[in-house]
């Protein structure tokens, strides 16, 4: 039986958390607090007006962008920033102030952290035989493009067994060390630096199956020995390797995505052909930040589909 697919989109918004807030955006710019810091970062979406524009002139951190992609320059109102201490529920990490405008981690993401820990902590309470706590099973969950690992460690913290994939070896020590910070440096994590088609592909030919993978693949990337991903041309292949690699009694497959020619519409259609026969339901739509306070504007950032058992 073919998956049910969603008739209309959903928007999962990420609010602010003790760590994080959008304050305010527009004129092409947003302004966010990231832990005790403020920080102003391009964002050419936001058309409108910002409500408090001298507010921008007071951030510790700016980004300056030089060209046309997210190449540019960080300038700080006092002292060079570098890294500094945050956290979401029970996992800590370091956000980085990095030559891409991004900081180690994409804060819109929150709202699918949150939805993989429910499901997490559900498959975990209906895998155990007895109902025990002490006798729970631990799903076993890929996460593919594992970045920094922020991901990783929110399905580690609700009981998972993990195995972060991931072509840079900088990105894998990052996640590494933000696991030592949550306390999470012995928990069931598998850390891999390699290109996410030939691990898969390697699993398939073992025979390997997940409860549950995430994929949150860039538009362009590259390889730890040179192999060249491009988003359109070899998402297809890769979901489909993907799909062959979920048990019988697999929960969900999660793929979030950031490109301009994309929408979450066409990545359910993708995903339902690559679980012709799962069942289950594909949910989709667009991930987006919400501004903190009254009145809240939201900024859409990427768009994902996920299909759930």
């Amino acid at each position: 039986m073919a998956p049910l697919l969603s008739p209309s989109p959903e928007t999962l918004v990420t609010r602010a958390w003790p760590d994080y807030a959008l304050l305010d955006s527009g004129d092409g710019r947003k302004l966010e607090r990231y832990g005790r810091f403020t920080v102003v970062r391009p964002e050419p979406q936001c058309f409108w007006t910002p409500r408090d524009p001298a507010a921008f002139d007071q951030a510790d951190a700016v980004f300056d962008p030089t060209g046309e992609e997210d190449d540019g320059r960080w300038r700080f109102s006092g002292t060079a920033l570098d890294a500094f201490p945050l956290a979401w529920n029970d996992v800590r990490f370091t956000g980085r102030f990095t030559p891409f405008r991004h900081l180690a981690f994409f804060p819109e993401q929150a709202a699918n952290w949150a939805w993989m820990d429910a499901r997490v902590r559900k498959l975990s309470r209906s895998s155990s035989p007895t109902g025990d706590s002490a006798s729970k099973v631990r799903p076993r969950i890929l996460n593919l493009f594992g970045y920094t690992g922020v991901a990783s460690l929110a399905l580690a913290a609700a009981g998972a067994e993990v195995t972060h994939v991931d072509a840079s070896k900088k990105s894998v020590t990052y996640a590494r060390e933000n696991a030592a910070q949550s306390g999470l440096q012995d928990a069931p994590i598998r850390w891999i630096v390699e290109d996410a088609r030939k691990y898969v592909a390697r699993e398939v030919r073992r025979g390997s199956k997940y409860h549950g993978i995430v994929l949150d693949p860039p538009k362009y990337g590259r390889g730890p020995t040179g192999e060249v991903w491009r988003l359109f041309e070899d998402l297809p292949g890769l979901l489909k390797d993907c799909a062959a690699l979920l048990g019988d009694d697999a929960d969900f497959l999660l793929l979030n995505a950031y490109a301009a020619r994309i929408s979450g519409l066409s990545l359910a259609h993708l995903m339902a052909e690559a679980l012709p026969d799962r069942g289950g339901r594909i949910d989709w739509g667009e991930l987006a930040l919400s501004e903190d306070g009254p009145d809240a504007r939201a900024i859409g950032l990427s768009f994902f589909a996920r299909w759930s058992a």
